[in-house]
This record gives structure tokens, C-alpha cells and sequence, in this order.
């Protein structure tokens, strides 16, 4: 797996945000959790709540639930942090290493290819409720038909979604 795989999937989706925990962060630039949230704390002006949040008890316990890698937060005396796509960018300015810089670049990456898949599913979604307007208008005789596209239609859909990890999404 190489490493920009390996970052997409430590994209979460919490509170409608694309988001990576700073236990990752900190795996991934080489750091303790510890160093990493002194360094943004030491410069809190620069993350604000839209760069990032702290978990509730109830986004932490379902995250620990969901991802296994992230176990050990059950026994954290302190909730995680979570930080969305500006947070993480951020941070290459107050972890300011050649590895940080590097790792954030890879970031920023996975985070646009997130995007661009969001805005093809759209485009996708858009055309699948075109094609099942017009199989309803060439079906209104046959139910038969019409029930079979609308399974189609729907397996199609299930395929083509991006997986979620909960987190009240839409």
C-alpha cells in the first residue's frame, strides 16, 4: 500500500468534516501525541474551531469502536483532536521539520483526491436519477420492469458510495 493510500485512509468524516486524528498526525510526522498537541496549543491562535475540534465522549467512543489502530484512546485520560484539512496544513507550520512538510504534502493530496471523488459521485448520482426518471417513463406500463431497474439502479448506487465511518455525515 503505498503512503497516499495509506493517509486517505486515516481520513475520518466527523461532524460533516473530512478530518485525521492527531494520534495518526503524530505517527505519520514522527512525534508523541503529546509533542504534537503542546505545538498546537504553544500556538492555539493558528487552529480555530474550523481547523480543529476536540471529540466528544460519544465521537471518540465510536471512532475507537470503528477503527481499530485507534484501541488505546479507550483508556486516554484526554479526548483526541481532530483536525480538518486547513488544521492539518497548519501544522506544518508549528511542526516545522523537512518530514513535516513532506507528510503534509501528502496530506493536502489525499484530502484533494477525497474531494474529486465527492464531486464525481455527485455527477454520478445526478445520472443515475436521470436514467431511472426515463426507465420510469418507458416502464409506467410494466411493473415487473419497473421493479427490476429500480434493484439495478440501487445496487449501482451501493457500489459507487464512498465508504463512511458514521459520524452524522448529511
Amino acid at each position: 500500500m503505498n503512503e497516499l493510500t495509506i493517509i486517505k485512509n486515516l481520513i475520518y468524516e466527523i461532524r460533516g468534516q473530512k478530518v485525521m486524528i492527531d494520534r495518526d498526525l503524530a505517527e505519520l510526522y514522527g512525534v508523541e501525541t503529546k509533542k504534537l498537541n503542546q505545538a498546537v496549543k504553544r500556538n492555539i491562535k493558528r487552529f480555530p474551531v474550523d481547523f480543529m475540534f476536540q471529540l466528544t465522549d460519544e465521537e471518540q467512543k465510536e471512532l475507537v469502536t470503528n477503527c481499530d489502530h485507534l484501541k488505546n484512546l479507550k483508556y486516554s485520560y484526554q479526548n483526541a483532536y481532530a483536525f480538518t484539512e486547513h488544521g492539518v496544513t497548519m501544522l506544518a507550520s508549528v511542526l516545522n521539520s523537512d518530514k513535516a512538510i513532506e507528510i503534509n504534502v501528502q496530506i493536502v493530496r489525499a484530502f484533494v483526491q477525497l474531494r474529486q471523488f465527492v464531486l464525481e459521485h455527485k455527477d454520478l448520482t445526478k445520472r443515475f436519477q436521470e436514467l431511472e426518471q426515463y426507465f420510469i417513463n418507458y416502464c409506467k406500463d410494466n411493473e415487473a420492469d419497473k421493479q427490476r431497474i429500480y434493484e439495478a439502479i440501487d445496487l449501482l448506487m451501493d457500489r459507487t458510495k464512498p465508504a463512511k465511518i458514521g459520524f452524522k455525515a448529511d
